[in-house]
């Protein structure tokens, strides 16, 4: 696990930073791996939006019921 030094913190954030670790029952430096986890360790969710359009060069002239019925046929 890496380590993380902080220098030149101003000592009013610092007292901050205790106090709300200590409402979260935290060490100071598991409330700042949370704060940081936060800020940058979260990925916007993907939108099914952003699949419109996907395949389509793929199955451009192919009639979807059509196919479905002679996959089905081919299972027996």
């Amino acid at each position: 696990m890496a380590t993380l030094n902080v220098k030149n913190l101003p000592d009013a954030l610092y007292r901050k930073l205790q106090k709300r670790a200590r409402e979260r029952r935290r060490s100071v430096a598991q409330e700042v791996a949370v704060i940081l986890e936060e800020a940058v360790g979260r990925q916007e969710p993907l939108s099914i939006l952003e699949l419109r359009g996907l395949g389509k060069d793929v199955w451009r002239g192919v009639e979807g019921a059509a196919h479905v019925d002679t996959e089905r046929r081919a299972w027996d």
